[in-house]
């Protein structure tokens, strides 16, 4: 089991940035890819991007260029910086493990990107 702990979501003004930071605790010695997903209110819920642990990472092409995943591996975090923030950015974001042939989520953190 790995348990998954998201914070650092809030209210943002298009065009700023902002950081979103995941705790993993648990098994942690099987995790291979730590990742973020959105779900924007009516859509269903995407990739936004994901990193495994040696440091290869994969974005929506909606993120690139904008936003940086990376990863803590002696901490067990994974980090999100989001730059040029839009509207259509707004969602909640899900951090996701993948452990032992297993995905893990995380509850959720509301990122609203508005004026």
């Amino acid at each position: 089991q790995v348990q998954l702990v998201e914070s650092g979501g809030g209210l943002v003004q298009p065009g700023g940035s902002h950081r979103l930071s995941c705790a993993a605790s648990g098994n942690i010695f099987s995790i291979y890819s730590m990742g973020w997903y959105r779900q924007a209110p009516g859509k269903q819920r995407e990739l936004v991007a994901v990193i495994t642990v040696t440091g290869n990472t994969n974005y929506a092409n909606s993120v690139k260029g904008r936003f940086t995943i990376s990863r803590d591996n002696v901490k067990m975090f994974v980090y999100l910086q989001m730059n040029s923030l839009q509207p259509e950015d707004t969602a909640v974001y899900y951090c996701n493990v993948g452990s032992g042939g297993m995905h893990y989520w995380g509850k959720g953190t509301r990122v609203t990107v508005s004026s």
